[in-house]
Parts: structure tokens; C-alpha cells; sequence
């Protein structure tokens, strides 16, 4: 299959980053964003945690540096919305999102899946489009509990090494998420197998996405 390129070696590419979570962009487009610094894209990247407080603040911060150190520019913004109540914060969040939505012009947005099982997720993910209606948005998978993983239509194949350097960097900066019986090197080492193996990547892993609305140039 003719794969499609937002940007090739050398050319920029703006990319907003939104998780709701501390850990959100990274399992789901950690690889992605990897992958495009080894590639030779010049990212300059916005990254967005929307509850990150305490301990978890300091994980995201963290992670994103190490996460985007090959990329041309970034700038991460840490928010305190509280984790799980989203929807009672609708309001404040779609404030937040409007007023991005005027700072940045984005090339790509990275957000949550629309039938992510968790609320915070499918909020993010509803008030993404709300804003951003002229970019190119790729929503990512979480995987979870919930066995909520749906069907990808668009693929991002990831090298070998810039898989080994996502499930690194994931174990060294969450040290508060290693209880949960999910999150581990197995989990999103298989995901990304299956993946990978849906889109016939060259190294065997790739990155799932669900793109609702593309232009072809």
C-alpha cells in the first residue's frame, strides 16, 4: 500500500499534542512521535497534559522532555483539571481549548479516540474537534481494562529501536502507574505488534489511529 506523508526529512510539521493524562500521549503516540524525530522531520510540538498535579506533574514534564529531545522546538503546558471529572468541568476545559485554538494553527493534533471507555478521554477528544476544524486530527488508543480497542484506519509504522525507546522511556518515567496490572512492556509491545502487523510494517510495529476526516492533496 502507497503510504501517505505529512512531512518528509528536513520539512517542518506543527503538532499539538493533547492527553488528558500524564502517560496518555505517550502510550498512544509515543512511537508516533519517535519515529518522526528519526525520520528527519522537524517537529515543533505543543504538548498538552489537561490533569497533571503533584507527582504526576513532574512524570509529565519528565517524559515529554526525553519523549521530544530530537524535536526542532516544543513547549509543554501542564493543566490541574481533576482526574475523572471532566465532564463536570466541561465548561473550563472548552474555554481552554477555544483559547488554544487561537494561539496555535497546528498542523496535526494528536487526541483521544472518540470511543475511549473513559470520560476524560472522550471529552478531550469531542472538544478537539469543536476547535480545530481545519487541521489534520488523528485521534490514538489507550488500552485498558475496559477492552475498549476499536478498529484503526490509519497506521504509523515504527521502527524497532524507536519502539525499544518508547517502552524505555514509558517504564523510567511512571513510576506511580507500574501498579496497575496493564501497564507494562507486554501490553503495548502486543498492541503494536497487532498493529504493525494490520499495516505490514517494514519492523514489524506500528502505532494505530482512527483519522475521520482527511484532505488528499
Amino acid at each position: 500500500m502507497k503510504g501517505l506523508r505529512l512531512a518528509g526529512a528536513g520539512e517542518g510539521l506543527r503538532v499539538l499534542c493533547l492527553g488528558a493524562h500524564s502517560d496518555d500521549i505517550e502510550i498512544g503516540a509515543g512511537g508516533t512521535l519517535l519515529e518522526w524525530q528519526a525520520q528527519g522531520m522537524r517537529l515543533d510540538v505543543h504538548w498538552c497534559v489537561l490533569s497533571a498535579i503533584g507527582p504526576r506533574a513532574e512524570e509529565a514534564s519528565a517524559s515529554a522532555a526525553a519523549f521530544l529531545a530530537g524535536a526542532a522546538a516544543s513547549k509543554v503546558e501542564l493543566l490541574e483539571f481533576r482526574d475523572g471529572y471532566f465532564p463536570a468541568q466541561r465548561e473550563a476545559i472548552k474555554e481552554w481549548m477555544q483559547d488554544l485554538a487561537r494561539r496555535l494553527r497546528p498542523d496535526v493534533v494528536l487526541t483521544h479516540k472518540e470511543d475511549d471507555a473513559h470520560q476524560d478521554h472522550r471529552l478531550v477528544r469531542e472538544l478537539t474537534w469543536n476547535a480545530f476544524r481545519d487541521q489534520v486530527v488523528l485521534e490514538y488508543e489507550i488500552p485498558k481494562w475496559d477492552g475498549d480497542l476499536g478498529r484503526s484506519n490509519l497506521y504509523v509504522p515504527i521502527s524497532a529501536a524507536a519502539m525499544e525507546r518508547k517502552l524505555a522511556l514509558l517504564d523510567e518515567h511512571f513510576a506511580t502507574q507500574r501498579s496497575k496490572d496493564w501497564f507494562d512492556r507486554e501490553t503495548f509491545l502486543g498492541l503494536a505488534r497487532l498493529r504493525g502487523m494490520e499495516c505490514r510494517a517494514p519492523d514489524r510495529y506500528a502505532e494505530g489511529f482512527v483519522a475521520r476526516k482527511l484532505l488528499l492533496a
